[in-house]
């Protein structure tokens, strides 16, 4: 399986080193695999244990010893040097974080708060499944005092479906925002799956009272982790990037909104989007894009009969994106990568 993945991703213009560094192996092993004939993966490990591999006598003493009283709550790195002091040596501390995962009690050992985990992976296959919203400030009138937009966006499509500006942060904004896109969608959320980051107003009562009214699962980043909510963040540049992006501050709330809705009309019905081959987030939401693209890949294939000398490797790819991932996990993003690499 894995050398006709590295043919799929060579034959596609990928380079050999790039596919092979993906999957964690060296040029060297695939060529010593092909030579002799395929078969299964070899990477077995050692068949004989190491001659200082702890007795089980010892091993004993180690849990014994990091798991009591007096160091049931520090880290290998805090045990070992504090037994050195001692002169106390029971093992290395690469040795007693490998004994504590096979025992699987590598946790977080201190009564502290643990480290926030990646959120957990959604998937989006079609529209109005995966919705992602944040909140940007924009430049009200008096220096220090900002408007705040409030923007909702469904991360397969990229299709802004709300979009609205307020004077405060308040949750109860963000859930009238919320049923009222949902309303103009004629859409029954439920199921629905409204990723945010961990502000006020996405946490706020209010808001998830609603969100659990109409069904939505709610998903939350890791605090101030800003590429847990990459697609809001990224809409976000592009909007205060754009060349008519007032470099004045706005001076009424009614400004500020009528910018922003001449934006989310370019953005949905004419901005190209490079994620998506290069389709409006409008075709692609509504359907047309498998039209759009197949007419191009028609366009590519007479272009390259004509002139066959022009094309030394295959076509562009003009293929849909069928799976969009948000926060995917480490097996889905070595996929990603070997994709970007073919």
């Amino acid at each position: 399986m894995i050398l006709a993945l590295l043919d799929e991703a060579v034959s596609a213009g990928a380079r050999l080193s790039r596919a092979c560094s993906v999957l964690g192996l060296s040029e060297r092993t695939i060529q010593r695999w092909r030579q002799q004939g395929g078969g299964e993966d070899r990477r077995h490990g050692p068949k004989t244990e190491p001659p200082n591999k702890l007795s089980p006598q010892d091993r004993q003493r180690v849990l014994q010893r990091v798991n009591s009283p007096e160091f049931c709550d520090l880290s290998p790195n805090q045990i070992v040097p504090r037994l050195a002091d001692r002169e106390i040596y029971v093992a290395s501390e690469s040795t007693i974080y490998r004994i504590l995962r096979e025992e699987d009690q590598l946790a977080h050992r201190q009564r502290s708060r643990p480290p926030a985990k990646r959120p957990r992976e959604q998937v989006a296959t079609g529209p109005n499944q995966v919705w992602s919203w944040d909140i940007t400030y924009l430049r009200g009138p008096v220096r220090g005092q900002f408007f705040f937009l409030y923007l909702v966006l469904d991360i397969w499509s990229r299709k802004i479906v709300g979009a609205q500006v307020y004077a405060q942060e308040l949750p109860q904004y963000a859930a009238e925002l919320f049923e009222h896109s949902c309303q103009r969608l004629e859409l029954d959320p439920r199921g629905l799956v409204l990723h945010a980051d961990n502000g006020g107003p996405m946490k706020g009562s209010t808001m998830l009272a609603t969100l659990q009214r109409l069904g939505v699962v709610a998903s939350f980043s890791r605090p101030r982790v800003s590429d847990d909510n990459p697609y809001s963040e990224a809409l976000f540049r592009t909007l205060k990037y754009r060349p008519e992006y007032p470099s004045q501050p706005f001076a009424t709330l009614e400004q500020a909104q009528a910018w922003v809705d001449g934006f989310v009309r370019w953005y949905n019905t004419e901005h190209l989007h490079s994620a998506l081959r290069f389709v409006t987030p409008d075709d692609r939401h509504e359907g047309r894009e498998r039209a759009i693209l197949k007419n191009r890949q028609r366009v590519y294939e007479a272009a390259r009969r004509q002139h066959p000398e022009r094309w030394a490797g295959p076509l562009r790819n003009w293929q849909p994106v069928e799976v969009v991932f948000l926060n995917p996990d480490k097996i889905t993003r070595d996929v990603e990568d070997l994709q970007k690499a073919a």
